[in-house]
C-alpha cells in the first residue's frame, strides 16, 4: 500500500491545475475519448441548430416569395440559390481566416471566459433587437443561412481551438498552475 506522502505527490508530467475550458472542461489536455465525445456532441448540436436555422430561413423566404409577382419568382429563386452556393464557401473562408488570426494570439483561459461572457451578452441583445431585422432580411435569408453553414463547418473542423492553444501556452508559462 502506498504511503500517504506518495499519494499526495503529483505526477511530474501532469500540471497541478489544468484550466477548464468552456465546452471542453479539462479533457482538452490529454485529448482522449472524453475530449472527442465533447467535440462530437458540439458538432451534433450545431448541426441541429443549423438545420433549424435553414428551415426557418426557407420558411421566412417562402413568406416573402409569395408577395413577388409570379414571373419574378423563378429569377429570384435562382438568384437565392446562387447566393447560397457562393455564401457557403465564403463563410468557410471567413471562419478559417478568423481562426488563423486567433491562433497567432490565442486567449489565456481567463481571457477566453471573459470573451465568451461578452459574446453571450451581445448575442442576447441581438436576439431581441434582431427580430425586426429578420423581416428585412427575408429576401436574402437562404444566402445568410448558407454563410452560417459554411462558417460553422469551418469552426467545427479545426484540429485545435484557439482556447486550447492559449491554455497550453498558459500552462507552459505557469507549470505549477498558479
Amino acid at each position: 500500500m502506498a504511503s500517504r506522502a506518495s499519494s499526495e505527490t503529483p505526477d511530474a508530467r501532469v500540471p497541478a491545475r489544468i484550466p477548464s475550458l468552456n465546452g471542453l472542461g479539462t479533457s482538452w489536455y490529454e485529448r482522449g475519448t472524453g475530449y472527442w465525445l465533447r467535440r462530437v456532441r458540439l458538432a451534433v448540436l450545431m448541426v441541429a441548430v443549423l438545420a433549424f436555422l435553414c428551415f426557418a430561413a426557407i420558411e421566412l423566404y417562402e413568406g416573402f416569395r409569395t408577395v413577388l409577382p409570379s414571373s419574378v419568382r423563378p429569377v429570384w429563386d435562382w438568384a437565392q440559390v446562387a447566393g447560397a452556393v457562393a455564401a457557403l464557401p465564403w463563410g468557410w473562408v471567413v471562419q478559417r481566416r478568423q481562426h488563423r488570426r486567433q491562433l497567432l494570439d490565442p486567449p489565456e483561459p481567463d481571457e477566453f471566459r471573459g470573451r465568451k461572457r461578452a459574446e453571450v451578452r451581445r448575442s442576447g441583445a441581438l436576439a431581441y433587437g434582431g427580430r425586426g431585422l429578420l423581416v428585412l432580411a427575408a429576401p436574402v435569408l437562404p444566402a445568410l443561412a448558407g454563410f452560417a453553414v459554411g462558417w460553422s463547418a469551418g469552426m467545427l473542423t479545426v484540429r485545435e481551438y484557439p482556447s486550447e492553444v492559449g491554455a497550453r501556452r498558459w500552462l507552459e508559462a505557469h507549470p505549477t498552475g498558479t
